[in-house]
């Protein structure tokens, strides 16, 4: 495989992260220029565990997904119940829960769990990249903020879905699909916290803006909240269940969310350039991928 520049960028910053010897390093290139220089070619071939073969996630991340998960969705079928309170659908809803007033109950602690695991996931990224740039591993591309090469991405890629592009891009660690899931959630979940406060705290917020403008934030607030609610339960259900559990290659479920890991198929489809990485820290997928290619004979021109 003749790599692209980034793809030859990432693998050499790779080999340096992870101070590989000369005998790794000859291992390595053998294997690349092994590589077929169709990606659909390797990944079409190879053998996947379907619960993971590649760890992506850490357990921190496990337990902050599964926190803003859960309460999303209790807070979505607690709140929405209590603003429709007078509906037929949410005055049994509410008795079989006590009544509205322990509804509220419910809602609240409910709040208060979703903004600590919120506050939990910013402490384990902030942390996590303060110790890769003082260790000097860290890396603009694996991380979750956008980039131009996300533009270009999303070009290539209708592209190819069009039929006027033979490949997908080479995306990193994040492609952009995960992106804007990650920051609609964000910006969701802020309107939330932030709706949701000027309830609870009229007086704080009356405080802090303008006379003019206080009773317009807080009829705002009001009007935003149920919908951005709303809203979000329809992304969620309609929009990322389907990316991410639904689609073909992916049904009945990505096991991702629990055990942390992504399969080998997925990996070299959709985040090409973090599996070059794992061919660096990785001597037995090395030793499967020399393998898998003399089995299947996909080597690529470069190593004929």
């Amino acid at each position: 495989m003749k790599l692209s520049q980034q793809a030859r960028d990432v693998l050499d910053t790779a080999k340096r992260h992870n101070r590989v010897t000369p005998e790794e390093d000859r291992d390595i290139e053998e294997i690349v220029a092994l590589l077929p220089d169709d990606h659909a070619m390797l990944y079409k071939n190879v053998d996947s565990n379907p619960i993971g073969d590649f760890y992506r996630y850490s357990i921190h991340i496990r337990i902050q997904h599964m926190l803003i998960f859960s309460t999303f969705l209790l807070l979505a079928f607690t709140g929405l119940p209590i603003h429709y309170n007078t509906a037929f659908w949410a005055l049994p809803f509410n008795n079989l829960l006590g009544g509205l007033d322990v509804t509220r109950v419910i809602h609240r602690t409910l709040a208060v769990t979703m903004i600590f695991a919120m506050i939990y996931h910013f402490l384990t990224i902030g942390l996590g990249t303060l110790f890769k740039v003082r260790a000097k591993v860290f890396e603009f591309g694996r991380t979750v903020l956008p980039s131009m090469k996300d533009a270009r991405d999303i070009k290539q890629d209708m592209l190819f879905f069009a039929g006027k592009c033979d490949a997908r891009p080479e995306m990193d660690k994040f492609m952009y699909k995960q992106k804007i899931h990650y920051f609609a959630a964000g910006f969701g979940n802020t309107v939330m916290v932030v709706s949701g406060s000027s309830f609870l705290f009229p007086d704080f917020w009356a405080s802090v803006l303008p006379i003019q403008m206080a009773s317009h934030f807080q009829e705002m607030m009001r009007l935003s909240h149920p919908h951005e609610a709303l809203l979000a339960l329809l992304v969620v259900a309609f929009w990322h269940w389907y990316n991410v559990h639904l689609a073909p290659g992916r049904f009945p479920m990505q096991w991702t969310f629990l055990t942390g890991k992504i399969t080998r198929e997925h990996q070299i489809e959709e985040h090409f350039l973090e599996y070059l990485r794992c061919i660096v820290t990785m001597p037995e997928e090395r030793s499967y991928l020399r393998k898998l290619i003399e089995d299947k004979k996909i080597w690529g021109a470069s190593s004929q």
